[in-house]
This record gives C-alpha cells, structure tokens and sequence, in this order.
C-alpha cells in the first residue's frame, strides 16, 4: 500500500514536474512571442513615423507651393504679377553689365583714337575690327560722345591729327555735324585749325564738303566762317567760300563775316568777302550805333543810304579801323 501510494505520488510528482516544465516551456514561447511582438510593433510604428513624416512633407509641399524650395506653381493658379518696383529693379540689374562693357567701350576707344599721340594704324586697325563685326557697331563707335558731347573727330581736329580724321571720314558713318555741348561741331573746330601741309588741307576741305558750312554754334550763333575769319585763318576761309559758306549769316548779335573781319582789322579777308556777288554790305548788326541809326531811318531810304552819310566822318575811325575805310565807302 505504501509502495503503491509511494508510486502514485512519484507519478503526481513526476507528473507535476513535466507539468511545471510544460509550463515554463510555454511562458518561455509566449515571452518570445511577446519580444517578437514587441520588435515588430516598434519597426511597425517606426515605419508608421517615416510614413507620417512623409505625408506631413507632402503636405507641406501642397499647402506651400510658392516657397523657394519647392519652386512650383500649380497649374489651376493665376501668375501672380510683378511688383513694378521688383521689376525695375530687376531690369536694372540686368542693365549694369552692359552699362560698365558700353563705358570700357568708350574709354578703350577715346584711349586709342582721341589722344594727341593716337597712332593711324592703330585706329585703322580697331575701325577694320569694328566693321568686322557689323556695320552697326561701327557707326556706334565712330560717333561715341564723352561726357562734354566730343567724338573722337572733334578731338582729332583740335590735335591737328588729320590722317586720323581721314580714317574717321573713310568709314561713311561719321557724323561730321555732331556739336558738343558748347555747340560746336568738328567742322567749326577745323576752320580754327592752322593747317601746314597740303594733304592735311585737302583732308579739311573734305570735311567741309561733307558737313554743314552753314551751322550755327548754339553759343553766340557763329558759323565757320565768322571763327576763321576772326581767328586770321585766310586759307581756311576761301576753303569755306568754295564749299557754300553763306557771307550774309549773322549770329545772335546780328554780325555778318564782314563784319568779323572789319572788326579784327583782317583787310585781305574783307577783300576776299567782298568779292563775293552775295555779299551784301548793307547787313547791320544790333549792338552798334551805326545799327541803332539805321533803325531810326525811314525804310524806304534805309537800303539807299551808304554807310559813310549816317555818321560823321570824325565817328567813322571809333567804329571801324582806318585801313578799313575805303572797303566802306570812304
């Protein structure tokens, strides 16, 4: 009876054992199957968060489709225009390059064309390269102006560089009218110039041929022909006569070239003006007294009367030098 209860207890025992080890066994599975578990709910949520993340981006993107980093602008959206200020802004910007290459330009060429030591071939050389280019630039160069309205012929004229205004003139596109600022043009300029070879004279004739004789300056109104005659330059005033110079123009004050010429004591120019069929004698001025009478004077007589008769003759000399009265009527 003891063995049997002794056995039967051996067998609960036993029993228990295995059961107590069944048991550990499946607290064992089940705790791995909670680690699994767990791993995989926490790569789940983690792929949840990157998920998360990625639609929240996305949203962003849509809810700001005008930021700089997304740089998009729905296609159901208006173009939303530009402030005008942002415009101009931008426009200028986009100008100042080539305001700074049009002012390299301009100081590179006045460097090479404008300076009394301004080398022929030279020039002839950066002209062939313009034209090279195209005819446009070329006659965009030639007649560049500096801040006091001088091209590069204006300053070729005042050095007296006269093979350098050759190759301006050669071109075909050089404004020979051009005036600077103090209204004077390039051909004003040559009729003041002293010119000592022929081949330099023959370089301003064809200036004169091929610009306005008759232009006044804007200053005091003066042709060429006034400034050569009243700077003694003989050979330049019959080169201007040659080419059409009108005898008869006045400037602001109402003086003709005779006049010019009578008041600087020029007596082979007045010879020279006076042997003009034009010229016309009877011209007064608006300053003088002789002009102040002639107002005065009936105007039916006024184109009769010789100068000489309007004033006595002790007035004459104070008006006008002595040498120069027999060209007057006395």
């Amino acid at each position: 009876m003891k063995k049997r209860d002794g056995a039967a207890r051996s067998e609960a025992e036993g029993s228990k054992k295995r059961h107590g080890a069944s048991t550990s066994s499946e607290e064992e599975e089940e705790e791995d199957e909670g680690d699994s578990s767990s791993e995989k709910v926490s790569a789940d949520s983690s792929d949840s968060d990157v998920q998360e993340d990625t639609d929240t981006s996305d949203e962003a993107g849509e809810s700001n489709p005008g930021s700089p980093e997304q740089g998009a602008v729905p296609e159901d959206s208006a173009p939303v225009p530009e402030p005008e200020p942002d415009r101009l802004s931008r426009l200028s910007s986009a100008r100042r390059p080539q305001l700074a290459s049009s002012s390299l330009v301009l100081q590179e060429w006045f460097r090479v064309s404008s300076q009394k030591s301004s080398v022929p071939d030279t020039v002839a050389n950066h002209l062939l390269a313009f034209a090279e280019v195209s005819p446009a630039l070329l006659a965009h160069v030639v007649n560049l102006a500096d801040g006091n309205g001088n091209t590069a012929l204006h300053y070729s004229v005042s050095h007296s560089n006269f093979h350098i205004v050759r190759l301006l003139l050669d071109t075909g596109v050089c404004n020979v009218d051009h005036q600077n600022k103090a209204g004077y043009t390039a051909l004003m300029l040559a009729a003041l110039a002293a010119v000592e070879q022929e081949e330099d004279m023959n370089v301003v004739r064809r200036l004169f041929s091929m610009g306005n004789v008759n232009a006044k300056a804007s200053q005091a109104g003066q042709t060429a022909l006034m400034l050569a005659v009243s700077h003694g330059r003989q050979e330049m005033v019959e080169a201007l006569l040659a080419c059409g110079a009108d005898v008869n123009l006045q400037d602001e004050e109402g003086s003709t070239a005779l006049m010019c010429a009578c008041e600087h004591g020029r007596v082979e120019t007045v010879k020279l003006l006076l042997a003009q069929p034009p010229c016309n004698i009877s011209i007064v001025d608006s300053v003088s007294p002789a002009a102040v009478l002639r107002r005065r004077e009936p105007s039916a007589t006024r184109a009769q009367t010789p100068l000489g008769s309007l004033l006595p003759h002790a007035a004459l000399p104070n008006l006008f030098p002595t040498a120069l009265l027999p060209f007057l009527g006395w």
